[in-house]
């Protein structure tokens, strides 16, 4: 009897396992990026944007002055943009200026040019007192009030078409073209 019980326990044990392996296998995690508590959402003046409605988004925040995060997270997001291929209609980069006084119409052509995200990237500047309600609602740091066009928040955020956050992805840790365009492919599917 105790053989039979140990040996039905082994067998379930082993079962468990297997399975456990086995689903681990094919059951990739659909995002890459950190995910957010269930309930969070995009920031109303954001969703009623023009072009906005029904997409998928990447948002992050940019100064054309930053040296370190800006370019990584500006080129990257613009490659992954260029990776969506079918789903270009469904997808949307917006970047939120961190630094509107010396974000320039001119500074800006220029920055996603130099990062290969012009064509690619929705820049959005306007005065500080237009983006300060933005920065608040996200909750992030902007260079405009560190006073060093480094030091600010940097987040790449990841929303489906319905406008619920899904990931977040870090300059510098998670942040890649292919995470961020699989996110994106994520949220899409998720809508």
């Amino acid at each position: 009897m105790r053989i039979a019980l140990l040996t039905a326990a082994l067998l379930g044990a082993l079962a468990v396992v297997l399975g456990f392996v086995l689903t681990r296998e094919d059951d990739e995690p659909p995002f890459r990026g950190s995910v957010p508590p269930e309930g969070l959402v995009l920031p109303q003046a954001v969703a009623d944007s023009p072009g906005v409605a029904g997409k998928a988004l990447a948002v992050t925040f940019l100064d054309t002055q930053c040296t370190e995060a800006c370019p990584v997270a500006a080129s990257q997001v613009a490659e992954a943009m260029r990776l969506q291929e079918g789903d270009r209609g469904s997808v949307l980069a917006l970047a939120y200026s961190v630094d509107p006084l010396n974000d320039t119409p001119k500074s800006i052509r220029a920055f996603l040019a130099k990062n290969r995200a012009t064509g690619e990237i929705r820049y959005v500047d306007g005065s500080v007192a237009e983006l300060r309600p933005i920065w608040t609602e996200f909750k992030i740091m902007a260079s405009h009030g560190t006073g060093n066009s480094n030091m600010h928040s940097a987040p790449v955020r990841v929303f489906d078409a319905e406008g619920r956050w899904r990931s977040t992805l870090h300059p510098g840790v998670d942040l890649t073209a292919a995470n961020l365009a699989n996110d994106l492919r994520a949220a899409l599917e998720r809508t």
